[in-house]
């Protein structure tokens, strides 16, 4: 259980390289974009695979991070991807967030090469793996959850076994639809206190100490006061991608989602309008020059 394989270094996958490597684990990586990986090598001590294949073979623990559902077939297919890699015994921790109708049909397809998948979707920020302290939240055979426990626990503060395989996913879904609701809230609270003569600093402090301060409110602090020095941390993009997996599970399940609906309309406006790859606290600077 030392070595532990990643594929996908995005913000996540590669915090959660450099996490593994500090708390004792051997970790080979692998992504799309090979600059990364070697980026990463030089800075901690993990192995570059040149294939997703090479990365499966090497660890009986495999996490992948990927940005959407297309990029984890892409990885996970072919000669050289990851399901041609597996094999008995192996885990697969499948943490991005898709619809979970992909991973019923990426657990199949593992399934078939004797290894088992977790459908184990993750909550937190950069910091929270940085800390140890994400929450996976999981869909998949208990056993298997016991088995990669130890690498789990490495990384969070909690594990939710949810049951099978697609309810982390949808809980992911859940869970991200009230993120982007408060993102969306947060933003026009703050420019309308703005507006109203309070300085932004004051206003959000406010925010933050009343009964709205929920943890976002306070880990995405640097982020709305100083919005052009922060880093992009959660792209408006991948919000969008998120609502609309969300709305499409609604429809599938004949749940309704109108507040999910009006938040994705104010979301790919943003994005039409060139942020696609800002930060998703930037609705508040869309908001400010609307």
């Amino acid at each position: 259980m030392a070595q532990v394989s990643i594929i996908g270094l995005g913000r996540m996958g590669r915090a959660m390289a450099v996490r593994l490597v500090e708390r004792g684990f051997a970790v080979a990586v692998y992504n799309r974009t090979v600059r990364r990986a070697e980026e990463l090598a030089g800075e901690v001590d993990v192995r570059v695979c040149v294939t997703a294949r090479e990365a499966a073979v090497a660890s009986p623990v495999v996490i992948t991070a990927v940005a959407d559902d297309a990029a984890l077939l892409e990885v996970a297919e072919g000669g050289d991807g990851l399901l041609a890699g597996l094999g008995d015994g192996t885990v697969v921790v499948e943490t991005s967030t898709v619809a979970a109708t992909t991973m019923r049909e990426l657990a199949g397809l593992v399934a078939a090469t004797g290894a088992r998948l977790l459908d184990a979707p993750v909550s937190g920020s950069v910091p929270s793996v940085q800390k140890g302290e994400l929450v996976f939240l999981v869909g998949g055979d208990a056993d298997a959850v016991d088995a990669v426990r130890p690498v789990m626990d490495a990384l969070a503060k909690q594990v939710i076994h949810l049951g099978d395989v697609g309810a982390g996913a949808a809980t992911k879904l859940a869970v991200n639809a009230v993120v982007h609701a408060l993102n969306v809230s947060l933003s026009e609270a703050l420019v309308l206190t703005e507006q109203a003569g309070v300085g932004r600093e004051a206003a959000y402090d406010a925010i933050a100490a009343s009964a709205a301060g929920a943890p976002f409110v306070h880990y995405k602090r640097a982020a709305f006061l100083d919005p052009e020095a922060t880093p992009a941390a959660f792209a408006l993009g991948l919000v969008a991608k998120d609502l609309r997996l969300a709305i499409a599970l609604a429809e599938e399940t004949g749940a309704p989602l109108p507040q999910a609906r009006a938040n994705l309309e104010v979301v790919e406006g943003a994005v039409a309008g060139g942020n696609g790859e800002r930060d998703m606290s930037w609705l508040a600077e869309v908001h400010r020059n609307t």
